[in-house]
């Protein structure tokens, strides 16, 4: 009971502007990357008349172009106010989404360039946002709530994903029933994509009140002369694009596994998927707990390999339930560790290089999925999804274990 006191009693700590912060994350989340726009794309895209080949690569542009630009929007949040950043990527993610939405209306010619060029256009406007909300939410909090505050974060996105999810299955319908069409017709799914744009606005509307956040000091700041820590920076992407694998692995082909490998109905398969999904919210929610007892850096390893273990029911459970176990099992570690290494990582380099740090360990989560996704479609011909499966658990576990050496040993005296 005391130590739900004390939670609770955190939770009023949180600032004003970290409080705005994950309201804007919420609404943004709602929209894009596993919300309104996740869900429609590919429906829209079918009715315009692409195939799956070409769907496949429009929906790799926006995280490429997360994954490379992330280092650069990093840069921009090092040099200029992050608040800024942050609504500049706001404003260009919903103008890329708005775009994509009138596609229907671009000649045959051009429409293919204009659809690379709208994802490309939500990619990087969400690396400016993602990558510079950590340094942000580090300036807008204190140690005290801080795992609290970046824990609350993580708990609130699922959340807003799922119910874009369920206001992505209800607009088109009702858009059809309003322009008296049926929904094998591109129109509704514009309009409903459209208003996916819109809703973009109360989350630039959410930022519009935070402060200014400038990563540079003063230049009497003793902290001003430190060096780029390139060597810390470069162990710490390399050992989170490693844990990350696992996960990726996960979250690409779950779903593949059980419609192609296992013989599973959509229907069953979307309510694993979200069943998943929302038990990421509890976990999220206890990261702090774990974190007070053994350190963000222990929390990091605890949460990858706790991940890592749930993929082996994935790999030697061949039916629906050990499989669908395992990918919750999974989530739910994913959904602690996350929070715990983006704090770690924050915390281990001076203040004016935590928008660096930020866009490293984007790029190195960018390429991880990239990894685990490109090279899963190479490697379940060869060894079938239980090895795959057991590929990407083994290169979260590997991660976890170079994660140990490199931070968190005793005798090398880190922090955790």
């Amino acid at each position: 009971m005391d130590a739900l006191k004390r939670y609770v009693h955190t939770l009023s700590l949180f600032s004003r502007d970290a409080k705005l912060y994950l309201l804007s994350n919420m609404l943004i989340s709602l929209v894009n990357y596993g919300g309104i726009v996740t869900v429609l794309a590919n429906l829209y895209l079918l009715r315009l008349g692409y195939n799956t080949k070409a769907i496949g690569l429009i929906n790799g542009v926006a995280p490429l172009a997360y994954a490379l630009f992330a280092p650069v929007a990093g840069w921009l949040g090092g040099r200029f106010d992050i608040r800024r950043i942050m609504l500049i990527g706001l404003f260009v993610t919903m103008s890329g989404t708005l775009l994509f939405s009138i596609t229907q209306h671009v000649p045959a010619a051009w429409q293919f360039g204009w659809l690379i060029a709208t994802w490309t256009a939500m990619g990087l406007g969400l690396a400016l946002f993602w990558v510079n909300s950590s340094p942000f939410l580090m300036s807008a909090t204190t140690p005290p709530e801080r795992n609290h505050v970046f824990s609350m974060s993580s708990a609130l996105a699922p959340i807003a994903n799922f119910s874009g999810s369920i206001i992505a299955g209800i607009t088109p319908g009702l858009f059809a029933l309003a322009l008296h069409t049926s929904l094998d017709d591109p129109a509704p799914f514009r309009y409903a994509l459209a208003l996916a744009g819109a809703l973009t606005i109360p989350s630039i509307l959410a930022m519009l009140p935070t402060r200014s956040v400038r990563l540079r000091k003063e230049r009497s700041d003793p902290t001003e002369t430190e060096p780029l820590p390139v060597a810390l920076i470069g162990v710490i992407a390399l050992v989170g694009m490693l844990q990350i694998v696992g996960e990726g692995v996960a979250r690409t082909f779950f779903n593949v596994y059980l419609d192609a490998g296992l013989h599973v109905s959509t229907a069953h398969i979307g309510t694993l998927m979200g069943v998943a999904r929302l038990m990421g919210v509890p976990a999220a929610l206890m990261m702090p707990l774990v974190a007070a007892r053994w350190g963000n850096g222990y929390t990091t390893i605890l949460g990858t390999l706790g991940s890592a273990l749930f993929l082996l029911p994935l790999a030697l459970v061949p039916h629906w339930l050990g499989a669908g176990l395992g990918f919750m099992g999974a989530t739910a570690w994913m959904a602690i560790r996350r929070p715990a290494f983006t704090v770690y990582t924050q915390e281990s380099v001076p203040r004016r290089w935590r928008a660096a740090m930020s866009g490293a360990t984007n790029l190195a989560a960018g390429a991880g999925i990239a990894l685990a996704s490109i090279g899963g479609g190479y490697l379940i011909p060869i060894l079938g999804y239980r090895g795959l499966f057991l590929f990407g658990a083994s290169l979260s576990t590997l991660g976890a274990m170079l994660f140990w050496i490199c931070f968190c040993r005793p005798h090398w005296g880190t922090r955790d």
